[in-house]
Parts: structure tokens; sequence; C-alpha cells
């Protein structure tokens, strides 16, 4: 019961906040190929898929297995009500065969599951960038244009919570995990000059289980040119069922404003056990997002001077007619 209530609470904290302004982009925003999650969402009205299919290979020195399969993770994104809040559904299918190698006679298992399967919502809380077209470029510096910002160290801020939902017996989670348990998340986005990207998360994943889990992503993206870009990750784990430090490294190209193909390598340093995993993937966006474009300031004003005018200038009409004036009135 707790679950839910931390939940609830984290989502009404969230929508409760009225000083942010989200920003939708005319190119694809995918948190593919790393595993962290950007801090902004995908715009109102846009329904986007990123998915991709992976070979992974685990061996265990001390405890002498080995693992070997293939996986498929994907994610489904939706912007809706406010430009920064969306809904996802994300998961990971795995199927492999389990090797064990302790006695002369080597047994192999087979194995297939949802390593994990969750519903969630992302929210921005913070974004600095909402101002960003006021900082013009400099037409006398070239040394002023690519000077450090300072403004840039406040990153973008979202929360994230949602529900994990596990099966009964699942080889890929705990002993005695299953039914529905909570997943919280913060992440920071600072973008900087020179098309550098930095992206930061902390989770704590089912948390009301015998086998709670936490995890801190920190990711570096690189733009090389319009259309591609490289990144560089690395992936802390803490739990009592599975605990690593896993580095990934990879690259995206940008084949239209809705589409991206990906490719990634995920590695650790330690052999309880050792992780070697190559994936590829893909994102595309469907895009039914319409910009409001809200009444300027000033355009409201004039619009309600004009009705004021009209006024006077109907009530000074009728007062020439019956043969009295404003100033008549006030002198008696």
């Amino acid at each position: 019961m707790r679950a839910y209530k931390t939940l609830l609470f984290l989502l009404l904290t969230a929508l409760s906040s009225t000083c942010v302004f989200a920003q939708y982009t005319d190119l694809i925003n995918s948190n593919r190929p790393g595993v962290s999650r950007s801090a902004f969402s995908v715009g109102v009205n846009v329904i986007q898929f990123e998915a991709g299919p992976y070979i992974i290979n685990q061996e265990h020195t001390p405890l002498k297995y080995d693992v070997a399969g293939y996986g498929f993770d994907y994610a489904l994104r939706y912007g809706f009500f406010l430009e920064q809040l969306e809904v996802s559904l994300e998961g990971t299918y795995q199927n492999d065969t389990f090797t064990d190698n302790r006695s002369s006679i080597i047994q192999e298992s087979k194995r297939s599951n949802f390593k994990y399967n969750t519903l969630g919502f992302k929210y921005l809380v913070y974004d600095p960038y909402k101002k960003a077209g006021e900082a013009k470029p400099s037409l006398y510096s070239w040394r002023a244009n690519r000077q450090f910002n300072f403004k840039s160290l406040i990153p973008a801020v979202a929360v994230y919570a949602g529900a994990n939902f596990d099966t009964k017996d699942n080889p890929y989670t705990g002993f005695g995990v299953e039914g529905i348990s909570p997943k919280v998340m913060i992440a920071t986005q600072n973008n900087f000059a020179g098309g550098w990207v930095l992206v930061i998360n902390l989770v704590g994943d089912r948390f009301t289980t015998d086998f709670p889990e936490y995890q801190y992503l920190v990711t570096f993206t690189k733009s090389i040119s319009e259309k591609l870009v490289v990144f560089g990750e690395t992936q802390g784990i803490k739990s009592d069922f599975y605990a690593d430090n896993l580095f990934r490294l990879g690259g995206a190209y940008l084949f239209g404003k809705d589409f991206q193909l990906d490719t990634a390598l995920t590695f650790n340093a330690k052999d309880t056990p050792s992780v070697f995993s190559v994936n590829f993937g893909a994102s595309y966006r469907l895009d039914f997002h319409v910009d409001k474009k809200p009444e300027n300031n000033m355009i409201k004003s004039l619009r309600k001077q004009k009705r004021q005018t009209k006024d006077e200038l109907k009530k000074l009409k009728k007062n020439k007619k019956n043969g009295t004036n404003d100033n008549d009135s006030d002198s008696l």
C-alpha cells in the first residue's frame, strides 16, 4: 500500500508545479541508444517508438556458469495534456541459455521472460532553457560565442514515477519478486556549447520488495554533425540480487526529423559475471504536435483600448444627440 501512496505523492507533486515550460523539438528526441532517460518529454500529441534487438554474453568465473542469448528492448512514449508531461511503457524481453559448468556433466537450461515491464509518467519540473532564444550570438567576437557559459551548469530537471509488472518465477528478478512494485527517478540534463549534452539519472526500483534496486546513470553525448552523434555512458547498479558497473559506447544517425538508427556496446570490468552485449535499434515518431500561439499581451492591450475607444465614441454620440455631455453633469 505504501508503494501506491509513494507513486501518487510523486505524481501530485509533479503536477502541482506551475512555473515550467517544456521544449518541443522539430527533431526526434530519443533516449536511445543509452539506458538513461532525458529530462525532456516528446511533446503533446507525439507518439514515439523506440526499440531494438541485442545479443548478450555473460560468464561468471567463480560460480562457473555462463549465459548466452538475445533480447529485445522497447519503449512507447506519448506526450499529452501538458508539454512537459509524457507517459511511457518500457520493457525488455530476453531469451537465453544458462550453462552450469560446476560438474563434469554440463547442464543447460533455457530461460525466457521480461526483465522488466514498466508503465510510468515523467514530468519536467524545471527548464532553464525556456528563454534560450534571448541569448543571441555575438557578431563581433568569435571567442565570446565559444567561451564557457556558467548558466549551462544549471540542469533541466524531471521526475518520474512508475509501476513495474513482474510475473511469478521470473529468472531475471529476485526470488519472490512478483506483481506490482514502484519505480521512481530524478533525471537532469545539461546542454553545453559545442554539441555536448550531459544526462544524469538517479533511480529507485522495486524498493518495496525484498530485493530493492538503486541505480545511477551518467551519459555524455556529443554531436559530430547535424545527423551523427556519439555517446559514452556509465551505469551503477546496487542490489542484493545483482550489482554491477556497466559501460556503454555507441552512436546514432538521424535519417530524418522523425527517424533515427543507433548501435551500442555494453561491457564491464569484472568476472562476477563479465558482461558483453551488442545492440542495434531504431526510434520513430508520429508527430501530431501543433504549436499553441497565445495572443501577445501587447495585442490584447491594443484590442482592449480599441473597445474602450468605441464605447467612448458611442457615449459621446448619445450625449450629443440628447444635448448633454459629461462636463455638464459633472458641474451640477
